[in-house]
């Protein structure tokens, strides 16, 4: 603020609650408390702000009511007092209404327009976050499921495609960020938008769209019940499994390994996962990747798949299996030192024939998990693992000359 503007008093009513600005915009609230609509827009898009800044009312409507008396107020007064340096603002665009998105979501119905009006709710979706909050008061992604798990009974204009108006619906859910209950509302259809999703998924021709679905996919499973994700269809995990092999982003490779990690430890999914060949793949990103978060995940779904003995036998059936597993040790992270030996306790403890103490033991892993007991590098837990491991098998490893001189100290009795 000028020297010129300190001299002259703005109207306190003219100032914004929140930002102790002069308001561009002004909106009132239910409450009757008005303030610039970036502001509480800004205040509002916290899922977690459900009440008015200044009465602490809790907000049944979020309805935004311009206050146009006001914002004249005060464009009057600044070009009265622009000799001192305070500019008119420009009379803002009024923003999108809930009749208005009503009306384009009724349009969908119409040949010609669908196209056209799915574009405009996109606009619309990504201008703010309170436009976001009103397309889904209205029952959009109700709308948008629809067309997403029924695209051919659409009947779409020549120079659409079901596939195309699958794709721009898929791109306005993602881009809603829905709440919690929008989200279990989308789960709770039967399953059939998740098959839809799934569809989706197989899709070559749009990683795009393949990667919004997979990421609503990961933000449904973060919100519903356990016993709801115990029925998932192979092809789910079929197609995940597809979406790593494909390595379309980082973004969507960690979101694909989250959504994996979450629902593995229920019913059968984590032998469906191991099934939809999904271990080798895993290998292959760690022999592969550098990205210390994407190694760290990929090594907690290890340890979830080699909870199943079927797990533990892909793991081993892969040449590399064993050995990038352990070469993780000390080369990443704590975390992921953690949870390859987590890994590698259950292949011992479970699966530790002859023939795999013995590749073990040429992998240096046997070397590895002595030196980890003379370090504090990861733990007491992981320390304890260790030993566990090295305890199991000590009538076959304690006495072999391929554990190093300097470790064999560290052996436990």
């Amino acid at each position: 603020m000028s020297d010129s503007e300190k001299c002259i008093e703005i109207p306190s009513f003219f100032v914004c609650p929140i930002s102790l600005e002069i308001m561009k915009d002004p909106v009132t609230l239910s409450t009757g408390i008005t303030y610039d609509r970036e502001s509480i827009e800004k205040w509002l898009s916290n899922k977690k702000n459900v009440t008015c800044p200044i009465t602490k009312q809790v907000l049944t409507d979020i309805d935004l009511t311009p206050n146009h008396t006001l914002r004249r107020l005060i464009q009057s007064w600044c070009t009265i007092n622009a000799p001192f340096g305070f500019e008119r603002f420009p009379t803002p665009r009024l923003p999108v209404s809930k009749p208005q998105i009503l009306k384009l979501l009724q349009d969908l119905k119409t040949p010609n327009l669908q196209m056209k009006s799915l574009k405009r709710l996109k606009t619309i979706v990504l201008e703010s976050d309170m436009n976001k909050r009103s397309v889904e008061a209205v029952g959009a992604a109700e709308y948008l499921a629809d067309v997403i798990a029924n695209p051919n009974s659409t009947h779409m204009t020549s120079s659409s495609s079901a596939g195309e108006f699958s794709d721009e619906a898929v791109s306005i859910l993602y881009h809603l960020h829905m709440s919690q209950t929008g989200l279990k509302a989308l789960f709770g259809r039967n399953g059939e938008f998740i098959e839809a999703l799934t569809r989706t998924m197989q899709r070559t021709d749009n990683d795009e769209s393949r990667t919004y679905a997979v990421l609503l996919l990961k933000s449904m499973m973060e919100v519903v019940e356990p016993v709801q994700v115990m029925s998932l269809n192979p092809h789910f995990f079929t197609e995940l499994t597809r979406i790593l092999v494909n390595q379309i982003s980082q973004k969507t490779t960690k979101a694909a390994i989250k959504l994996l990690i979450g629902v593995c430890p229920w019913g059968r999914n984590r032998v469906k996962t191991v099934e939809a060949g999904a271990v080798p793949v895993l290998v292959d990103i760690l022999l592969d990747n550098t990205e210390k978060r994407i190694i760290e995940m990929v090594l907690m779904l290890l340890h979830q798949l080699c909870l199943c003995a079927d797990g533990r036998s892909e793991l081993l059936k892969h040449g590399a299996g064993l050995a990038v597993v352990s070469k993780k040790i000390f080369r990443v992270s704590a975390v992921a030192s953690e949870r390859a030996v987590r890994i590698l306790h259950l292949i011992a403890k479970f699966s530790g024939n002859a023939s795999v103490l013995q590749e073990m033991l040429q992998l240096g892993v046997v070397g590895k998990l002595c030196f980890l007991l003379q370090v504090d590098y990861c733990g007491s837990n992981t320390s304890e693992k260790a030993r566990e491991i090295l305890k199991m098998h000590s009538r076959v490893w304690k006495n072999s000359s391929c554990i190093p001189y300097n470790l064999v100290s560290s052996y436990p009795s």
